[in-house]
């Protein structure tokens, strides 16, 4: 994971001096496949919340595409690169801008209370039951750009250390590594994401998926450093607490 992290940071520094300069001699063919460079990792964050949309019965198949959003970034960053001083400042400005457009598409979701509140109930056949279905419904519809790599569509991106984060949670998760493999690991906090809200699932994967600081998270989301905070620990709190009912306790 952190090593995919440096790898994104490398392209993007090498992609904002040469768009700088595709933009000086105003070279826009060369200037747009360079970008191209950069925006599987945009696009597959946009697949993710259009699958969330479908998932939750907030968005109907085929009623958009990834393309929709990011094909607009070309005339974005062409027209503010200008603006944009570093690499650092581009990487938030794709997403800044891209999240603009989906808050304008999609309705924000609220929380699903039903799943929530009864979480302590229920069965491993239902907790089953409910990871096939999702892992049916409406995982990885979207994710079809031809440009993208295999790294681009790696689910191993979650990871438990961004879950359970302090020396006595990590006795948990050494506990749900040594018995579950990555596939699923993905496949629950995928799921339990998907009945967060809006605000608290897209905090959690900017700061897990792309490793943003909170600091820019909240320039994104255009929200306070607090509230981004509060977001991530609840979201923490919630998929936690949802490994522990689902692997931990019965094994105790």
């Amino acid at each position: 994971m952190e090593a995919a992290m440096n790898d994104i940071k490398i392209i993007m520094k090498e992609t904002y001096s040469r768009l700088v300069t595709y933009k000086r001699k105003e070279n826009r063919e060369s200037f747009n496949k360079e970008l191209l460079k950069v925006l599987p990792q945009i696009y597959r964050n946009v697949s993710k919340r259009l699958n969330s949309a479908v998932v939750n019965g907030k968005l109907n198949k085929g009623m958009f595409n990834p393309s929709d959003f990011t094909d607009q970034l070309f005339i974005e960053v062409y027209d503010n690169i200008d603006d944009i001083r570093s690499e650092n400042e581009l990487h938030v400005f794709l997403f800044k801008k891209v999240d603009e457009l989906l808050e304008d598409s999609l309705v924000e979701e609220e929380f699903d209370h039903v799943f929530f509140d009864n979480i302590d109930t229920y069965s491993k056949p239902e907790w089953d039951a409910m990871e096939e279905n999702y892992t049916q419904d409406g995982d990885g519809d979207f994710l079809l750009l031809e440009e993208m790599d295999d790294k681009s569509l790696d689910k191993s991106n979650y990871s438990l250390n961004h879950v359970f984060i302090t020396e006595e949670e990590k006795k948990l998760a050494d506990k749900l590594d040594a018995s579950l493999d990555k596939e699923r690991i993905y496949n629950h906090m995928q799921l339990v994401l998907d009945k967060m809200n809006l605000p608290m699932r897209t905090v959690f994967e900017l700061f897990t998926n792309e490793g943003l600081t909170t600091e820019e998270i909240a320039d994104i989301r255009k929200t306070t450093l607090v509230k981004v905070e509060e977001l991530l620990s609840s979201a923490r709190q919630l998929l936690k607490g949802s490994f522990e009912k689902r692997f931990l306790f019965e094994s105790n």
